[in-house]
This record gives C-alpha cells, sequence and structure tokens, in this order.
C-alpha cells in the first residue's frame, strides 16, 4: 500500500529545550528524520514545514492568563513563587528562554499536520514534534507545557464535525488529553500506559470512564510493571479494535512515546522494537478501514534517544508511506555519524537481538493481571454499545 503521507519538520523543534542534561531531549526527532532519510524513505516533496499556533488557538485549550504566564517566563519575568502556580520552574518543567516560542512552535507543528489530513491533501501526517499529553488548561505538566494533542482535537471539532479517536500508546497515561475531553461525547480517548501504581501521572485506572455526555467515551489499560510484548500487544490490539468498531470515528490521533522499551530509563516495562513496529501497523490498518485513511501521529516520551527513539519513530513514518516495517540492517552511515556523539553503543539492526534482556520471572502473573484489565476494558465497551443501542430505540 503506497499513501500520501506528510511529514512535519523543522530544525528549531530542537530550542524546546530545560537544559542540558534534562531527560526531554529533541534531538531524537533530529536523529529519526536523519535515520529515515539515510535509509532513503523521506524526500523534500514529503516534507511540511510548521508553523507557531497562535494565541487564539492556544486558547482553544489553555487560559489566557497561562499563557502569559509562559511568555513572562520565557522572558525571565516570571517570579519562582508565580511559576510554581502554573507548574513552571519545577524541576520536571524548568523555565528557559523563549519558552513560549519553542512550545507554540511544537503546537502550531500539529496543526500544520492536521490541516493536511483534514483538507485532503494527505492521507497521514507525523509531527514527532509533538505529543505533549501532559500539559493542563492553566498548568504544565511531566514535561509539557502546552498540550497539542488537546489543542489539536479541540481544532479538528472547531473546524470539522469528524468524531475524534485519541490512541495513546506511551508508557506515561495520557492524562491532560483524556481530563479535557472528559465530558465531550465526540472525542474518545484510549491510553494504554504503565500502571500508575508505579509511574507518573499515577491516573489512568479502568474506571476513568468521562462525565455526563461524555460517560463511556474514556477507556484505561494501566498494563503491570514489566509487561513484554506478548501481553502488550494482545490487549493493546484487542481494545483498539473493539473501540474503533464501537465508536466508528471520522479521524484518529495517535500519540507514540517510545518510553516502553525495556532500555527506557524513566519507565519500568520490557518491550522491545516489536511493538514500534505493530503499534502503528495497527493503527494505519484501522485509519482506512474506518476513516477513510485519515490519521495524525505525534511523537511523545522516550529517553534513550540514541538506542530506541529514532527507530521507534521511524517505523511508523514507513508504515504510513508503505504499509510494512524496516526490516534488517540500519543504514551503516547513520551508525557512524550518530556514534560519535552516543555515550552508548548503537544498535547495527531495526530488530532487537532474542533475550536482549534477562528472564522476567513473574511473567505468568504479569499476563493474567493484563487480561483482567482487558476483560473489564471490553466489558465496558460491551456496556456502553448495549446503552447506546437502547438510546436509539
Amino acid at each position: 500500500m503506497s499513501c500520501h503521507s506528510k511529514f512535519i519538520f523543522t530544525e528549531d523543534f530542537t530550542k524546546y529545550k530545560f537544559r542540558d542534561d534534562h531527560p526531554f531531549n529533541q534531538l531524537r526527532v533530529t536523529m529519526a528524520k536523519d535515520l529515515i532519510e539515510k535509509q532513503k524513505s523521506l524526500t523534500n516533496e514529503h516534507l511540511l514545514e510548521p508553523r507557531s499556533a497562535t494565541d487564539s488557538e492556544l486558547q482553544l485549550f489553555h487560559s489566557n492568563k497561562y499563557i502569559k504566564a509562559v511568555k513572562r517566563a520565557g522572558h525571565g519575568d516570571l517570579t519562582e513563587d508565580e511559576g510554581l502556580e502554573y507548574g513552571i520552574g519545577t524541576e520536571d518543567t524548568p523555565m528557559f528562554k523563549g519558552m513560549h516560542e519553542a512550545s507554540s512552535l511544537l503546537v502550531g507543528s500539529t496543526l500544520s499536520a492536521i490541516d493536511a489530513v483534514i483538507s485532503g491533501k494527505a492521507d497521514h501526517a507525523l509531527n514527532l514534534g509533538g505529543g505533549l499529553h501532559h500539559g493542563f488548561e492553566r498548568k504544565a505538566s511531566g514535561f509539557c507545557i502546552y498540550n497539542d494533542g488537546a489543542v489539536g482535537i479541540k481544532y479538528i471539532r472547531e473546524h470539522t464535525d469528524y468524531k475524534v479517536l485519541y490512541v495513546d500508546t506511551d508508557a506515561h497515561h495520557g492524562d491532560g488529553v483524556q481530563w479535557a475531553f472528559y465530558d465531550d461525547p465526540n472525542v474518545c480517548t484510549f491510553s494504554i500506559h504503565e500502571t500508575g501504581r508505579y509511574l507518573f501521572p499515577g491516573t489512568g485506572n479502568v474506571n476513568e470512564r468521562g462525565l455526563k455526555e461524555g460517560y463511556g467515551y474514556s477507556f484505561n489499560l494501566p498494563i503491570d510493571a514489566f509487561t513484554e510484548d506478548e501481553s502488550f500487544l494482545e490487549v493493546y490490539e484487542s481494545a483498539f479494535s473493539k473501540i474503533v468498531e464501537f465508536f466508528k470515528p471520522d479521524i484518529i490521533v495517535t500519540q507514540n512515546g517510545a518510553d516502553a522499551h525495556f532500555l527506557d530509563p524513566l519507565t519500568h516495562l520490557c518491550s522491545t522494537m516489536k511493538i514500534y513496529e505493530r503499534i502503528p501497523l495497527i493503527a494505519h490498518q484501522l485509519a482506512h478501514k474506518h476513516c477513510k485513511g485519515r490519521w495524525v501521529a505525534l511523537g511523545g516520551g522516550g529517553y534513550d534517544i540514541w538506542r530506541v527513539v529514532p527507530r521507534a519513530w521511524a517505523q511508523i513514518w514507513q508504515i504510513m508511506l508503505t504499509g510494512a516495517p524496516f526490516k534488517g540492517d540500519l543504514p551503516l552511515e547513520w551508525v557512524e555519524h550518530w556514534q560519535k556523539y552516543s555515550p552508548v553503543e548503537l544498535p547495527k539492526k531495526w530488530s532487537d537481538p532474542d533475550q536482549a534482556y534477562n528472564p522476567i520471572p513473574r511473567k505468568q502473573e504479569i499476563t493474567e493481571k493484563n487480561n483482567k484489565v482487558l476483560e473489564s476494558c471490553m466489558k465496558l465497551i460491551h456496556n456502553q454499545i448495549n446503552f447506546n443501542s437502547s438510546r436509539d430505540l
């Protein structure tokens, strides 16, 4: 399958930088793009230069008072106490020069991707600079200042009558986007993530179902720590397919955090590159089956920027373009170039070697726990289908 896809990119993505030793490092976007280019799968005709979001666009989700505070922080005019009110100036989300400009560019890049798809100029669009799913209306959180996913979905709803399915496969719960649409029946959110018992932000339980008219349109799969590929993919694919059939979206927006990998330093899941071949492939197939191909994919978390994120994110693009993932060896030119900067040895292949980590002794127990979470989720979907059917009679 050959699809018309757009790749959103600017070198200015790297201006979203808290400090040199901060785990959120947008160099990973540059590395992913370079990997795709050296694999001869990205040309100038695919590239789309992003724009910055306007204040009025940011205000589709964020409060004007918060936007002004971010601007002041970026100019050094916000005190430490004032910043804490807005979640700015914390260890996770320090203040930095040009904060508003760098953040509004990430939002604008997601809007550029959305414009390409809803205008019909592209089937799919990929913005690896986005996916900042922890931002709230009036507060920064978890490395995220503005929430490009929430603004983007509001933008879709403002410009179309599309029902939007948001799918989040980051190891951390997509809390900011979930709460943004918790009472909206036209936006369905689905997040698979490491259970909040062990990991920030501590939310994303199965019983977080929505409010008022939005009740029944929020789905969560909190999987156990040390979950491996087979269990992750079983619960993800089963739930995703069922949710699409239930909700019948017009467009799918995915957040593609690459921090569920066993090498990620901030999480406790034990997946390999196998899931990063399947995650975008399922989204691609379901978008074509149910949404006339309309699919916008965003970046997200991912803190092993050398060995994991570039490979994982490059697979999204290849699947968007061809419907199949990269296989075999990585381009030697890419490995040799980035090895000069990497503090760890870079992989040579797209896949991870077998037995790349020590066996997990609780594998069966973890799988059983995840299956129970899936069963609960499937029951909720079934109950919602029955409720909607009875309401329509």
